[in-house]
């Protein structure tokens, strides 16, 4: 089960990302937490001690050097094919049945730079999404530039969180067109913060052709989780009763 999570920034995508992890971690699978979104605040929202120390994988320079035999930055030869995989285990922090990796940034495009820092983020996503049968779930920020033409043919499913507002609309029709260019046609939609049926009906219309996993309430305690970049708690049943929804259409998949 890979799955990656998508959306304009403050639209609740890190919460329901924590929540799809804890739900597959309680489900009695191995999850890898991948935290690809600049903010990097999902070891908070998972409630992971020393999250805030764990430096960027793009910013361990001398493990970049060491693999791919160069200096980060552009121009000079350097290895296409680094060695990865003994890496999850190295430079991650564990917690029960969850691993958490924080990528860093990367260029964009589903192609990126040809410098050594990209190379290495590219082919250790590889192996993250089509080398390791654990479960997977990341936490992007507005696009795809953590997935390449390879690796977007293995992920599950592409979710695209969004609000009721037009720049969300707008964020996730571009994910959409530049999933659809890296071969990404796995896209659903999570809406959240939706406060009557208006909104719900507003999202439905603006955001035609999608396939829409389910809608979340308006909930105060997911926008102050969501700022303060931690763990939602004192949700309304409601709130709940949405996300384990949506969770269990991937448990139901899985099984």
């Amino acid at each position: 089960m890979k799955i990656a999570v998508s959306g304009k920034g403050g639209v609740g995508k890190t919460t329901l990302s924590a929540f799809l992890i804890n739900t597959l971690a309680e489900a009695g699978l191995t999850v890898l937490a991948i935290d690809a979104d600049p903010d990097a605040n999902l070891g908070q929202a998972l409630g992971f001690e020393g999250a805030d120390d764990l430096p960027p994988i793009s910013a361990m320079k001398e493990l970049i050097h060491e693999r791919t035999e160069a200096q980060p930055g552009y121009g000079g030869f350097f290895k296409l094919n680094p060695k990865v995989d003994d890496l999850p285990e190295k430079i991650s922090l564990k917690k029960d049945s969850i691993r958490l990796l924080v990528m860093g940034g990367i260029d964009s495009g589903g192609s990126g730079c040809v410098c050594p820092e990209s190379v290495f983020l590219k082919n250790l996503m590889n192996h993250l999404i089509l080398g390791r049968k654990d479960a997977l779930v990341m936490d992007m920020e507005a696009g795809i530039e953590h997935l390449g033409r390879g690796t977007a043919q293995s992920v599950d499913r592409l979710i695209v969180v969004v609000e009721p507002g037009r720049r969300s609309i707008a964020t996730a029709k571009r994910v959409r067109e530049l999933a659809r260019e890296i071969g990404l046609n796995k896209i659903s939609i999570v809406g959240n913060k939706v406060r009557s049926s208006r909104d719900e009906e507003f999202l439905k219309e603006s955001l035609q052709g999608f396939d829409f996993l389910g809608f979340v309430p308006y909930d105060e305690a997911i926008i102050e989780a969501d700022l303060a970049g931690g763990s939602p708690t004192g949700l309304k049943e409601e709130t709940s009763r949405a996300l384990s929804n949506i969770a269990a259409q991937f448990l139901t998949e899985q099984s």
